[in-house]
């Protein structure tokens, strides 16, 4: 990876001192030599100073101790530091010796580190090493060197991948670099399950997974089951870190590792509520349980692996089986407005991976109140169709008249480095369908530049009205009088 150039505080100063020059003149005032004259390259003056001054010490009048080392530095040079500055202005014992010994109490800080940020307030430029720079930014961040904290974080922002996301958001906390925090956050949230990684799964904090899977922004592959999945892949590499199998294997393992925690205990408790497993919950809360449940398959999973106590899935249940009785019983026909904070919190997230340009054709698995959608993409636009009679569907069917639905839709493509090169929203929308019907949703044509492949497809969805709370003391509609 190479070295990225970044402008920092220095010695910016022009005209001629400090250059070196080398000329050779004829007795006319003319170029010497035969021919025309010989130009040499000259120093810049920002390169004579850091030769000069920084690297050979010269006319020196402060010295800096640290770590076993010793840096000949020059106290009008230190004062850009906000550290130094503070320091020869204030009535401390230090602004008039001549050596002063720095206590360094961050572990992240070395000498390498201490070296360049020294060196950067004599010169212009300063080459950053992504592989250093969390060290580089540890210095710059004790000695108050503002323009090379900046650089540090825009040099942490171009370099985000899946080796470097995990270190930088922990030191982007730390040191209080909010942008590249976030920056990292949606690195995460679209790479976590777009590109899985077993080394990007071992890196995970707790509170850092939290963070993803609360989000809406969270770029879903396939459904909610695959959340818990990845969860318990997660899980598992906490447990176990020393694990170092392919990606292939992951979940085998785990499920292997699970069924054998299983044996240990009572029929009636759940891995999660183990002394193991107490640590995870607060991650697996913030699952969208009501969209697990919602399949048999992915229902039957939840319940063979025991690692969710079965009093969070009982009240999950019984919302579900009361919204469909709501949704089937012609009460509700889904959302009548946009309520962006419910879907933030509670919609469904489901996503697609499109290998390359052609025609496609899918629904999403699991009972939808009898809301049977069709997504297809052809000719670079896609399709939202509500089907009833048309298809033949493995599930009931609602024939309402017309049914609402509220959704936001994301494309997206990525590079090597997980970085996104193409992508597109529709943000949140209300649609209203009637039997059978269709609606372009997206239309890339007229849109700008078209996508580039694979192309990763994620929705949220919200199929009903967010459950009204009803004054308990209210009589039902056919109480008699």
């Amino acid at each position: 990876m190479g070295a990225v150039r970044s402008r920092v505080l220095g010695d910016g100063g022009s005209g001629e001192t400090g250059r070196k020059r080398e000329r050779s003149e004829g007795s006319d005032g003319s170029d010497g030599g035969e021919g025309e004259g010989i130009r040499k390259r000259f120093k810049s003056t920002s390169e004579y100073i850091y030769q000069t001054l920084f690297l050979n010490g010269e006319n020196s009048d402060i010295k800096i101790r640290a770590l076993g080392e010793e840096w000949n530095l020059h106290k009008l040079y230190l004062c850009q530091s906000g550290y130094f500055s503070s320091m020869f202005s204030g009535s401390w014992k230090e602004s008039n010796m001549n050596t002063i010994e720095l206590e360094i109490p961050d572990q992240n800080i070395d000498i390498e580190a201490l070296q360049v940020a020294f060196g950067s307030l004599y010169r212009d430029d300063v080459l950053i090493n992504p592989r250093r720079v969390v060290a580089l930014l540890a210095a710059a961040c004790m000695l108050q060197l503002d323009a090379l904290i900046e650089q540090c974080a825009e040099t942490m922002k171009e370099t985000i991948n899946a080796q470097t996301v995990c270190g930088y958001c922990s030191s982007a906390e730390m040191y209080g670099l909010d942008s590249v925090k976030n920056k990292c956050l949606k690195w995460l949230l679209d790479n976590l399950m777009t590109h899985p990684r077993v080394e990007l799964f071992r890196e995970l904090s707790i509170n850092l997974m939290e963070q993803l899977i609360s989000s809406s922004d969270l770029f879903v592959m396939q459904v909610e089951t695959d959340v818990y999945t990845t969860l318990k892949k997660w899980m598992f590499l906490q447990l176990v870190p020393s694990w170092n199998g392919p990606l292939g294997q992951l979940l085998t393992e785990a499920d292997a590792w699970f069924a054998k925690r299983r044996k240990d205990f009572r029929d009636d408790v759940a891995f999660l509520d183990s002394e193991q497993g107490k640590a995870f919950q607060s991650v697996f809360t913030l699952l969208r349980l009501q969209y697990i449940i919602n399949d048999m398959a992915s229902a039957r999973i939840i319940d063979s692996d025991s690692l969710i106590p079965s009093e969070w899935l009982c009240s999950v249940y019984k919302q579900q089986w009361l919204a469909m009785l709501r949704a089937e019983q012609g009460s509700d026909i889904g959302p009548q407005e946009i309520n962006e904070e419910e879907l933030e919190g509670n919609s469904m997230r489901c996503g697609r991976k499109l290998e390359k340009d052609g025609d496609y054709s899918w629904r999403w698995t699991g009972f939808n109140f009898g809301f049977d959608l069709l997504v297809i993409y052809t000719n670079h636009r896609i399709i939202f169709k509500r089907n009833t009679l048309d298809r033949p569907s493995s599930g009931s069917v609602s024939l309402q008249p017309r049914r609402n639905v509220a959704f936001r839709l994301r494309l997206a493509s990525f590079d090597n480095n997980g970085k996104k090169i193409f992508k597109r929203t529709t943000g949140y929308q209300l649609l209203s369908l009637g039997k059978d019907q269709e609606q372009i949703v997206m239309n890339l044509l007229v849109e700008g530049r078209l996508p580039t492949f694979p192309l990763y497809v994620c929705c949220n969805f919200q199929y009903t009205s967010p459950e009204r709370k009803v004054d308990r003391e209210a009589p039902p509609d056919n109480a008699e009088n």
